[in-house]
């Protein structure tokens, strides 16, 4: 054998050994990700999916534990002057340089008028780029937990992202579209080499990852599959690989059939039903001149009227918690404190009847029906449930892509009763309190998510003064005042956190992170 024969094999045997090595991962969701501006749109599906490819100063590991990212560390001078130091040679998939420039561009963008995300930093923050490598963020006030909310608050390339003229964030509610919407440029572990929205989307293994690879993934392929049964027969017969969520009726077949698995877990996303409580009038309801939302005693028959431990058992399977609150119990150490709202019909009626509507109402209730588990048939469960007491809903189910941009709407929240999940960005109570239950003003300035409108200026003075205090015992007892206001006076109707549910064939291993975030990073096939 010659050398230069010898050699080829050689190349030949290597190549060979690499592609078995190489694994190709697919996996299909119940909704699509449809644009991977990664400020568009604050839902977790989409801000985890795009978590393989941007990264944030921080990030948190399997157990939501904060670890460093593009951050190797970071310090708090004084409680107004935070100081984080970059980590160096890090490339964006791109082949640019990541440095301060970025951080300052990044976040100036997410906190701009489209972006969903500009919560997540304290108003009035100046953000300075002391050299290449060291960021300062100068706050009016102090914030002792500003970074806990960071991990999905990713960085961009400015230069990038200026020479395609996408410095305005696009905006799911009157559906814009720019180069960031269907191209991506990150530091993170796997870049998107193709994305049709609707369709599907391809990611490739980052060769240049600025941290040591630990799963063996090659590429991941993603799909949405909106139809359960389409989506787990896809799984049964080894189409793909991993699939979220799994229909809590299907768990049994999956964790019988030889080449499958099921995975469960608690989740800490909270599905809860809201009102409009802002106009006079309702949009879509048959009662006109004034808003019956307005009248804690109908907000109460609300709750009153749903009968959670049947949603608990017929629809959800046992695989979700009943909740008082906006928030996980995992998440706030006083959840014991609160209880619900108890179903009582008759309770409900005498309610009905005391607010002036005897023989209730109609009112249409917005649902999506590809973004939580059973979201659709619990919406089916809780219009069945309010006709007891009079209320007649006409149920409008649509897919996600269509359902954020009509309840987010730029014109103004279209919607009077609707679902909605929310995982605390921030794994704790003042986010929740900030996006959900402070006011807002007409344009949507506030709280961004406070999509019903009410204002509680009692709330907001306790969340402001949350924002000070750094002592948890404290910052435990002004939370606990302002769930209890919120409680007592019925401003939402929690239903439950859902379980996790996802099902893999079993030559996969992936960690199941309680915010339901599903990152390659932890995923390995063999």
């Amino acid at each position: 054998m010659t050398v230069k024969t010898a050699l080829t094999g050689a190349i030949l045997s290597m190549a060979l050994s690499s592609a078995t090595q190489a694994e190709t991962v697919n996996v299909a969701f119940q909704g699509s990700l449809n644009s991977l501006d990664p400020y568009s749109l604050n839902e977790t599906f989409t801000l985890g999916m795009l978590g393989n490819v941007y990264e944030g100063l921080i990030r948190r590991d399997e157990t939501l534990k904060i670890e460093p990212a593009l951050a190797e560390s970071w310090e708090i001078i004084s409680p107004k002057h935070w100081r984080f130091h970059l980590r160096e040679n890090v490339k964006f998939h791109n082949g640019n340089d990541f440095t301060a420039e970025d951080v300052v561009f990044s976040m100036d963008r997410a906190r701009s008028e489209a972006s969903n995300l500009g919560y997540r930093i304290p108003e009035g923050t100046e953000v300075v780029a002391v050299d290449d490598h060291t960021v300062d963020f100068l706050l009016k006030a102090p914030s002792p937990i500003m970074h806990s909310g960071w991990e999905t608050l990713y960085i961009m390339d400015k230069e990038w992202t200026v020479e395609n003229e996408a410095e305005t964030v696009a905006s799911p509610s009157d559906n814009t579209v720019n180069y960031a919407t269907l191209n991506a440029n990150g530091t993170g572990p796997f870049r998107v080499v193709l994305h049709e929205p609707d369709i599907r989307t391809s990611f490739e293994n980052f060769g240049n990852w600025w941290d040591t690879a630990k799963h063996n993934l090659t590429a991941v392929e993603f799909r949405p599959i909106k139809s359960d049964a389409t989506r787990v027969a896809a799984l049964l017969t080894g189409e793909m690989d991993l699939v979220f969520p799994v229909p809590v009726q299907d768990l049994k077949r999956i964790r019988e059939t030889r080449t499958t698995k099921a995975l469960t877990g608690p989740e800490l996303r909270t599905v809860f039903l809201g009102l409009d409580q802002k106009r006079d009038e309702l949009l879509y309801s048959d009662v006109k001149g004034k808003n019956p939302f307005k009248d804690v005693r109908v907000r109460k028959a609300f709750n009153h009227a749903v009968n959670i431990e049947a949603i608990r058992l017929k629809i959800m399977r046992e695989l979700s918690s009943p909740t008082a609150l906006m928030i996980s119990p995992l998440l706030f150490s006083r959840s014991d404190q609160f209880e619900r709202h108890p179903y009582d019909i008759e309770t409900a009626k005498k309610l009905m009847s005391e607010a002036g509507y005897p023989d209730g109402f109609s009112v249409v209730l917005d649902c999506p029906n590809d973004r939580y588990v059973n979201d659709e048939a619990i919406c089916q469960a809780v219009a069945a449930m309010l006709a007891r007491i009079g209320v007649k809903v006409d149920l409008n189910a649509m897919p996600k892509a269509l359902y954020f941009a009509k309840i987010l709407s730029s014109g103004g929240f279209d919607t009077s009763f609707y679902m909605l999940g929310w995982t605390p960005s921030t794994l704790e109570s003042s986010v929740v309190l900030k996006n959900l239950m402070n006011c807002r003003d007409d344009e949507g300035q506030g709280s961004s998510y406070n999509i019903g409108g009410w204002c509680d200026q009692e709330i907001d003075a306790l969340t402001s003064k949350l924002t000070l205090e750094p002592d948890p015992t404290k910052r435990d007892e002004l939370i606990a005042k302002a769930f209890r206001i919120a409680h007592d006076k019925a401003y939402y109707l929690p239903l439950h956190q859902q379980a996790l549910a996802w099902g893999t064939t079993n030559n996969i291993e992936v960690s199941q992170r309680a915010d339901n975030q599903l990152l390659f990073r932890f995923m390995t096939k063999n």
